[in-house]
């Protein structure tokens, strides 16, 4: 099993290119099950998780194939052989349920396996079900999968989510397409990930209006076509690397990043006395003198600060000037970084949703295991700014959703290696 080797103390100065995003990219691939005509995305990730959900559509009879180094994926589901997502390859990853609502859109019927992913919560799939309900899906849970049919096709209605679910929104955004009248997801999530799918599917023939509010409205056509979609830069990649010469100092362009991806978070990064300025070709991060300054953060759904940044965000503050206070508001459970970090001489107090951090002067490398996907970068980063040396194991949950970062990081001056045990 492969370890990530730093060793610490070394300024970052360079560029690093921002890959497609992982999240969006994932939402896109089974779009290709809502048509018989070719969907070619461009801009795709090179990451196990894209590689899962490709044997998950092949699994279904889809022919996916990637071209240009894995940087452009062409789909074709013109002749599917199977409407069952079987659970060796669903357990592997929560995205894997996105395809339930393509299939019973186009197809009337779906057998899809109860997912898996990261443990940083429960993440039940209830509001994906209950929001296919809504539009005429008759659903029963057997023996750990969803049992779903609409013989006589979908059928436009109205849902309001208690509360956001990106996932959700993603599945019965793609199954309202093919219903029959209007539908209206109320409450519906506006991270960029939902305005790229919605750009993809209106580039197919969908009619869809309002992404990017909570109130997204879909009238439902007889049949999508193929189209050619670039995935957008992924804006949690994008954040990662923008903490990276925060954390160890010196001077970062990153390739590709857009302020508006990542303004709550590039908001707090500045309030800590983090220079971000924009560039013809993305976004630059300068650390200014001293350590940064302590300051609080609450996680929220897009525009709000992400979720999916709140572990490398606490891998700075730890070397911060002053004490921190970090609420998760989205996941439970997603605060199982801290002890590693503690373990490297981090400050941390954890009560329930809340972390409080006090910041110390230096990190001190240490061997650390990696517990989910941004847990194990937000290892990494620490790590960079650590004394000494520093062994990051589990990282298979890094190759999930980073590509190759040791590469990316050692062109800018980090001291980083892949070891295999």
């Amino acid at each position: 099993m492969d370890s990530i080797l730093v060793h610490g103390g070394a300024e970052l100065s360079g560029q690093i290119p921002i890959a497609g995003a992982k999240n969006a990219c994932l939402a896109l691939m089974p779009a290709t099950l809502l048509t018989d005509g070719p969907l070619t995305l461009t801009n795709a990730p090179r990451l196990s998780d894209i590689r899962t959900m490709t044997a998950l559509l092949q699994s279904l009879g889809a022919e996916v194939t990637a071209l240009q180094g894995g940087r452009v994926l062409a789909l074709s589901s013109h002749d599917l052989t199977n409407h069952l997502a079987d659970y060796d390859i669903v357990r592997k990853m929560r995205a894997s349920i996105l395809v339930l609502g393509p299939l019973l859109a186009r197809h009337g019927h779906a057998v899809v396996s109860l997912p898996g992913g990261c443990a940083i919560g429960a993440r039940p799939v209830d509001l994906h079900l209950r929001a296919l309900e809504a539009l005429g899906a008759t659903l029963e849970l057997r023996d750990g999968y969803v049992h779903a049919t609409a013989p006589g096709g979908l059928t436009g209605g109205r849902f309001a989510f208690p509360f956001v679910s990106v996932g959700a929104t993603e599945n019965v955004l793609m199954a309202a397409t093919l219903a029959r009248g209007t539908s209206v997801i109320e409450n519906a999530a506006r991270e960029p990930e939902i305005m790229d799918l919605a750009r993809c599917l209106r580039r197919m023939g969908a009619r869809i209006e309002g992404e990017g509010t909570g109130t997204l409205t879909v009238e439902g056509v007889d049949r999508l076509e193929g189209a050619t979609h670039a995935v957008v830069p992924d804006r949690i990649e994008l954040g990662t690397y923008m903490l990276a010469p925060a954390i160890t100092g010196g001077a970062v362009e990153l390739l590709g990043g857009r302020r508006e991806l990542v303004a709550a978070f590039a908001d707090k990064l500045e309030e800590s006395g983090i220079d971000v300025a924009e560039t013809e070709a993305g976004l630059k991060v300068v650390r200014r003198n001293g350590r940064v300054k302590a300051v609080d953060v609450t996680t929220e759904p897009f525009p709000g600060f992400p979720t999916d940044l709140q572990a490398q965000m606490m891998a700075l503050l730890c070397t911060a000037d002053g004490v921190s206070v970090l609420e998760e508001k989205i996941f439970e459970n997603r605060f199982m970084h801290a002890p590693e970090l503690m373990r490297m001489g981090a400050r941390i107090d954890v009560h329930g949703g809340t972390a409080r951090v006090t910041g110390v002067e230096r990190l001190n490398g240490a061997p650390v295991m990696a517990t989910d996907l941004r847990a194990s970068v937000s290892l990494i980063l620490a790590a960079l700014a650590a004394e000494g040396e520093t062994v990051v194991s589990r990282v298979y949950h890094l190759d999930r959703g980073y590509e190759r970062v040791e590469e990316k990081l050692g062109a800018c001056g980090a001291r980083i290696e892949r070891i295999s045990a």
